[in-house]
């Protein structure tokens, strides 16, 4: 080094010697060669404390070393400076370490700080996630969500650092006690579900029997009706499992369909048929209502009466059809009726009244006659047509007697 002498000296005896502002101290001794050597030996020792202290500097500013530990480095290079045994300024040596003593304890009083609110915000999150996971396990049915959410909690949960031993200890019994709470909740509603679904399934595979019993049935109405009530309580009923449930309401439709497939054939067959019936009554109808009544009554109460006979054995007609059918009917018979009354009294004047009432009898008979065909009355129609036939037996036999 140069200007060696202002930092340190040899004596005579060879004892080397360091300058500070409290006075010399004697640090070694050199006896290897000149004074200027022994200097350069021990300044040289200083350098390399230089260095210590340049590298403790370096890792305090960086931050690359924890502050309390560059702390503790720098108060140890500083009290080596009394009993040091090199040559250099150290007194400025001393007062850069007092320097960096200050700087290293405000940062490592920073880093404590930082410590200690990365500990608090560590325990915060991590009692936050315990409350979240706790009110998960005691108020959540969204099962899949809550538990996928759990798990997202242990994941979050692993990677928060900072926690003191004990508090985490503390915590994760909390947060371990409630994962197994919801755990044992949820097997508890799946078990009591599975029971339902079973009891569902029971209960519409009675269901499902009954429809497919119903669908060859031929009684329309009340098998509609019934199919309907079916509906709605299969409806009402609880789900079964997801393929349970979708294998018998295939089963349920499949007979709903089969039924009201064959009486949607019955009805379309039935219509055309009594639509057909229609068009042949209208046809009747239409000749007898162009029939000369006045002219030759006795000839329009024989057509009449021809009429009258095919009439039920053509059938019924669509409904919304038959009293229009009926009325144009009963309007031909009345005219019937009144040309035979009028051609009797001008070819009788003095006929027998007996006579008279057994024609308006047989009238009659001949009108009830069809008013049991139009309502398709199996039993009345028998009971008319009995009637009529006695009735015009006897008029016929009072006929020929008179």
């Amino acid at each position: 080094m140069s200007d060696w002498t202002s930092f340190g000296r040899v004596d005579a005896d060879g004892t080397v010697y360091v300058k500070t502002a409290d006075g010399e101290r004697a640090i070694g001794s050199w006896q290897a060669g000149a004074p200027e050597e022994g200097l350069a030996h021990f300044a040289r020792r200083f350098a390399d404390l230089v260095t210590e202290v340049d590298l403790a500097e370096a890792r305090l500013q960086s931050g690359a070393a924890d502050a309390t530990h560059s702390l503790a480095t720098i108060r140890r290079l500083r009290a080596s400076l009394a009993d040091a045994h090199v040559v250099g300024d150290l007194d400025s040596l001393a007062a850069r370490l007092d320097k960096l003593a200050g700087v290293a304890e405000q940062k490592a009083t920073e880093a404590k700080a930082a410590r200690e609110t990365a500990r608090a915000e560590a325990l915060a999150r991590k009692t936050a996630l315990v409350e979240e996971a706790e009110k998960l396990a005691a108020e959540s049915t969204g099962w899949k969500t809550a538990g996928d959410r759990l798990k997202e909690i242990l994941d979050e949960w692993k990677a928060i650092r900072g926690v003191d031993k004990k508090t985490d200890g503390e915590l994760w019994k909390r947060f371990a006690a409630a994962r197994d709470g919801f755990t044992r909740r949820r097997g508890a509603h799946f078990a009591t579900l599975d029971a339902q679904r079973k009891q569902a399934q029971a209960a519409k595979n009675d269901l499902v029997a009954e429809a497919e019993t119903l669908a060859e049935s031929t009684d329309w109405a009340a098998t509609a009706a019934r199919l309907k009530d079916l509906m709605n309580d299969w409806k009402a009923a609880p789900r079964a499992s997801k393929e349970a449930e979708q294998k018998l309401w295939e089963r349920f439709r499949a007979a709903q369909d089969r039924f009201f497939t064959r009486r949607s054939e019955v009805f379309s067959a039935r219509d055309a048929e009594q639509r057909d019936n229609l068009e042949r009554k209208q046809a009747l109808l239409t000749e007898l209502e162009t029939t000369d009544v006045d002219t030759n009554p006795r000839q329009a109460q024989a057509k009449l009466r021809e009429v009258q006979g095919q009439w039920h054995d053509i059938g019924r007609v669509p409904r919304d059809a038959a009293a229009g059918l009926d009325r144009r009917l009963r309007a031909v018979e009345d005219r019937v009726r009144e040309a035979m009354d009028s051609a009797w009294r001008r070819t009788e004047p003095s006929a027998n009244p007996l006579l008279t009432q057994m024609r308006d009898q047989v009238a009659e008979a001949e009108q009830r006659l069809a008013r049991a065909q139009a309502a398709g009355d199996t039993k009345r129609i028998r009971e008319a047509e009995k009637a009529l036939a006695t009735k015009r037996q006897f008029l016929e036999l009072a006929e020929k007697a008179g």
